[in-house]
């Protein structure tokens, strides 16, 4: 199936949610104009149409193979990937002391989005690359900033991150990954890794792996983890390449998915000459690593948006084309293309909206961590960042689950040509399976969201995103079909409250919280999809009214966010019970009752 960068709704999300024009008179964002986001937009979507999209199903069939500790990629994927080098794609948003560009997130992260549409096993290896330049700018050393940022930067390096290990997988404390200090003041790293995605590959001359482990001496869990670089090759002092780093790849991973994306296991310190570079200090591993995990948080969300627009896109096509039956109540019994059903209709619009609800989210959570960085002062970076923390847990594990529920639905669509691999449907369920589960499962997310980032700062950046959302719906007013919209989410925002005020009474009984944590992060995204939608189509109808932009693109912005709000929308009143039961059913049963008798 091809695919077509939906450059005009991803640029009228950046205008509306992301409020690019705003982001462009703060510091640092000077050189931004409304030309230039629209022409990288529209270069981004046509690279991804041309070069990454032809790559994914020969990606998905053949796969990375590996041999003797070396991987390689598909035909044509080392080629792809020099010319996302040369085109300057990994440098939007770096620092330009290290060869960037310094644009905003959220324009980078509509072009992430079709990137990884295009081809979601192939995106992962510059995302991983983009969260490493992240925490090396926050945490590396002046000398290893200079030895190794701008090569990552442009992309000529990759980089990767080593958390999981056997024995510890989402529980990172676990790890037992050894470094010990040498009187050079390098270390020697001794241990395995899994799950390292990009870990081993051919697409650059150079690996670049952030590796957590633990010192001699360091204390327990997490408070004894630290960070460091270990590249596959060493970089002597004048940047180039020197010898090879005792590491390696011993196997990759037969997976459900993202077939051309290697997930490795890697072994350091076989021959005991593994070195590492420390980054920071010792046993603060956690917290650069944390830099890098929330980047990609946010990018794993997107992966959702991604698969959701990739799979809604087939099942149009598809919906568009396959004629059979004939239409409920029509005069005649002819057949009929199946777009003309009404249940087709609903699933399709199901999708659309959807996928809309999610992409405004995560656009909306890219410009919080821009104005968290980049605000007119202390108290508006405050106020963006509490908000970039508190959406990052609703877009990685919403967005994902919308890629998967949009998967899915995209085969029903096809029928039973969906389940038929040569469609092309059943790729994207498979590949968008795996985005719910790393970068910390979505109920690890849920967690996050109940236990840490709604009592955070007392609470503030909830109340004031739940102010924004009501302020919004008191003032939709006239004549209009947005102001349809005013009490359903007016309602919505009341139960979110409600449950909202129902877990800070409950915060002494952990158990109830985290039984509650999933459904409430549920109920709490799509509160603000639909708050995020209603403004696309105020903005929409007001733009309608005035005669500006494309008319079908704008009246179908509203329809969207009717049918998401009046039937979508309605779920979370189901919701609302399961967030204020607890946790009591869950441990009603003992462990052998969960057998079949």
């Amino acid at each position: 199936m091809s695919y077509t960068a939906p450059t005009l709704e991803q640029k009228f999300v950046l205008e509306t949610i992301a409020d690019i024009q705003q982001l462009s008179g703060l510091p640092g964002f000077d050189s931004l104009s409304g030309d230039l986001v629209s022409a990288i937009v529209d270069e981004a979507g046509k690279f991804a149409e041309e070069v990454f999209a032809p790559l994914n199903r020969i990606g998905d069939e053949q796969g990375a193979t590996w041999t003797d500790g070396t991987v390689t990629l598909p035909p044509g994927f080392r080629e792809a990937y020099a010319r996302y080098v040369e085109a300057g794609w990994g440098s939007l948003t770096a620092n330009p002391e290290y060869g960037g560009q310094g644009l905003p997130f959220a324009l980078s992260a509509a072009v992430q989005e079709s990137l990884t549409s295009a081809n979601m096993a192939f995106s992962l290896c510059p995302m991983l690359t983009m969260g490493a330049i992240e925490a090396l700018e926050a945490h590396a050393s002046e000398e290893q900033k200079r030895l190794y940022l701008s090569r990552l930067v442009t992309g000529e390096w990759t980089a990767t991150m080593n958390l999981t290990e056997p024995q510890a997988g989402s529980d990172v404390g676990a790890l037992k990954t050894k470094a010990e200090r040498q009187p050079d003041g390098t270390y020697r790293i001794k241990g395995q890794k899994i799950f390292i995605t990009w870990g081993e590959h051919d697409c650059a001359e150079n690996i670049i792996h952030t590796v957590l482990a633990r010192t001699p001496d360091a204390p327990g869990g997490t408070k004894g983890i630290s960070l460091f670089i270990v590249p596959k090759f060493l970089v002597n002092p004048d940047g180039s390449l020197g010898a090879r780093n005792d590491l390696r790849c011993v196997s990759i991973e037969h997976k459900l998915g993202i077939h051309a994306s290697p997930t490795c296991v890697m072994s350091y310190g076989d021959n005991d000459a593994c070195v590492g570079y420390l980054v920071g200090e010792e046993n603060a591993g956690m917290r650069a690593m944390f830099t890098m995990m929330n980047h990609s948080r946010i990018n794993v969300g997107l992966q959702g948006v991604s698969i959701a627009e990739r799979a809604y896109q087939g099942a149009l096509s598809y919906a568009r084309e396959r004629v059979q039956s004939a239409r409920m109540g029509a005069p005649t019994r002819a057949p009929v293309r199946i777009i003309e059903h009404a249940d087709v209709r609903r699933m399709l619009l199901t999708m659309k909206a959807r996928t809309e609800g999610v992409r405004a989210l995560a656009y909306y959570n890219a410009a919080a961590v821009d104005r968290g960085i980049h605000g007119q002062d202390d108290e508006a970076r405050k106020a963006a960042k509490g908000l970039a923390d508190l959406l990052t847990p609703l877009t990685k594990a919403y967005a994902t689950d919308t890629g998967v529920e949009v998967a899915s639905l995209a085969i029903q669509v096809f029928g039973g040509m969906g389940f038929i691999e040569e469609t092309g449907a059943a790729q994207h369920l498979r590949d968008a399976r795996i985005a719910p589960i790393y970068e910390g499962t979505n109920g690890i997310q849920a967690l996050d969201l109940v236990g840490r980032k709604l009592p955070m700062d007392g609470g503030e950046h909830w109340q004031r995103l739940f102010a924004d959302i009501r302020s919004f719906a008191d003032g939709l007013a006239g004549e209009g079909a947005a102001t349809t919209l005013k009490a359903p989410l007016a309602d919505a925002l009341a139960r979110l409250e409600t449950a909202t005020h129902w877990l800070a009474t409950h915060a002494n009984r952990p158990d109830d919280i985290a039984g509650s944590a999933t459904p409430y992060l549920r109920l709490f995204a799509s509160v603000v999809c639909a708050y995020l939608l209603a403004r696309q189509a105020a903005e929409a109808e007001r733009r309608l009214t005035t005669g500006e932009g494309d008319e079908g693109f704008l009246s179908a912005k509203v329809v969207t966010a009717r049918f998401y709000i009046e039937q979508i929308l309605p779920q979370d009143i189901a919701l609302l019970g399961p967030v204020m039961k607890g946790a009591e059913l869950l441990y009603a049963l003992s462990e052998d009752q969960f057998l079949a008798a």
